[in-house]
């Protein structure tokens, strides 16, 4: 969608009028942005220009805009990227089974250079002199959109507003009363973070981290208890290490991800609640719904223990670590994600197959598998003494296998032993 100019900021005389700012300000619609609007206006005396892009957080994209405009912004861009993070952002995402601390599939992170990317451009056909975020002093956030546009725009003005302010929650939400800025419920009890590979939720009792999450901070996700009563078995095509089809019907990204946050919902399956490390140093308790994420990163991971040798499964673990940090760390642009992404890629070439998986209130399991690449072998695992292993070479193996374990303890008996008797 393009630009809509809404015509509410006059322009002066080139005689009379001093060098403006104009600003591109990430927008959501949401509180924290609406008020960041009015505040980059009366104190930056700039012409905002707010671009949401959407990366599939499920709102009223119309309604957005027309509130941007309402705010008295110069320009508001509207941009649908769902097709293109989910290929560019997500998938990667998948083949290094990204999940921060082994807990959360990254899904905020993962949008911001995407945003920022847009942004830019933006920001290039406007001849902008700044850019700006609604992230605060606390966050991940902040690093994640400084680094980008110092990254990408380097002789560009960086402006993070709220930083700057340190005004309170509470306050925040006063100044936006009083200045006439519509203040949602939900704004007043959280923080929320949505696109189509995850749902965060922070704020108000939730920053209690010995309290239980309420049922009013989940949308996507029914609690386990009241799941359905039946299981239901789901299964994955993937393709080079990434999903291409869902019970056995081809889908585009989109599509599927889409159908898996359905289905894992249902059976209350995605809801993730941890003690987060964030990167300026707090500990932060967390709350995220990924339905889809958790299952396809568990099939994924399943099916690449199938076809992968431990040392390739080994190494890559490693590997998914550090490209997952580099994501989540706002080092999206680094070269070094590059790097891994080289190598993980050549591993994913084999990554093919299909897996089955179990959805029960709450609970998922992966109870099949199967690919024209698999090393798991059943004839050579079978109980049957008839069988291609040859049981023989087993000692031999144990024997030099355990070498080195068993001199290093033979040595330290006779150390032992040494040191008893002189002391005697």
């Amino acid at each position: 969608m393009g630009p809509v100019v809404s015509g509410i900021i006059p322009l002066k005389k080139q005689e009379e009028q001093k060098i403006a700012e104009k600003i591109v300000l990430a927008y959501s619609g949401g509180l924290d942005t609406s008020v960041l609007i009015k505040w980059l206006q009366e104190n930056y005396d700039a012409q905002v220009i707010t671009v949401t892009v959407n990366v599939g957080q499920q709102e009223d994209l119309k309604e957005i805009e027309e509130k941007a405009l309402k705010l008295g912004v110069l320009k508001h861009y509207s941009i649908d990227a769902k097709k293109e993070f989910a290929k560019d952002y997500v998938f990667p995402a998948i083949k290094a089974n990204a999940l921060y601390e082994g807990k959360y599939p990254i899904s905020t992170s993962l949008s911001r250079p995407l945003i920022v990317k847009k942004m830019i451009k933006v920001a290039e056909e406007n001849e902008a002199t700044g850019l700006a975020h609604g992230c605060t002093g606390k966050g991940n956030d902040q690093v994640r959109f400084d680094i980008s546009f110092a990254s990408l725009a380097p002789d560009l003005k960086i402006i993070a507003p709220v930083r700057e302010w340190n005004m309170t929650r509470e306050e925040e939400i006063e100044y936006a009363i009083k200045k006439g800025i519509k203040v949602s419920s939900a704004a007043k009890k959280y923080s929320i973070d949505q696109s189509i590979w995850g749902r965060s939720i922070e704020c108000g009792i939730l920053e209690d981290a010995n309290k239980e999450p309420p049922e009013d901070a989940f949308e996507w996700t029914v609690s386990p208890e009241n799941a359905e009563n039946t299981p239901e078995y789901v299964s994955i095509k993937f393709e080079a290490g990434v999903p291409t089809r869902l019970n056995n019907e081809d889908m585009e990204p989109l599509r599927l991800i889409s159908a898996l946050n359905t289905i894992g919902g249902k059976h209350g399956v995605g809801r993730i609640d941890h003690i987060e490390d964030r990167l300026v140093g707090l500990k932060s308790r967390e709350i995220y719904e990924c339905p889809a994420a958790t299952v396809i990163l568990e099939a994924h991971k399943d099916l690449e223990k199938m076809v992968l040798t431990r040392h390739e499964v080994a190494f890559k673990q490693n590997v998914d670590s550090q490209w997952t940090f580099l994501a989540y760390a706002g080092l999206w642009n680094d070269p070094l994600r590059n790097d891994l992404e080289a190598f993980i890629n050549k591993s994913q070439e084999k990554v093919d197959g299909e897996v089955r998986l179990k959805l029960f209130k709450g609970g998922l399991q992966v109870v099949g598998r199967s690919s024209e690449f698999s090393l798991y072998d059943k004839n050579l695992v079978n109980y049957n003494i008839k069988t291609g292993f040859n049981q023989s070479y087993s000692k031999g193996f144990i024997e030099l296998w355990g070498l080195q374990t068993k001199m290093a303890n033979i040595l330290k008996q006779k150390i032992s032993k040494d040191t008893e008797a002189e002391l005697t």
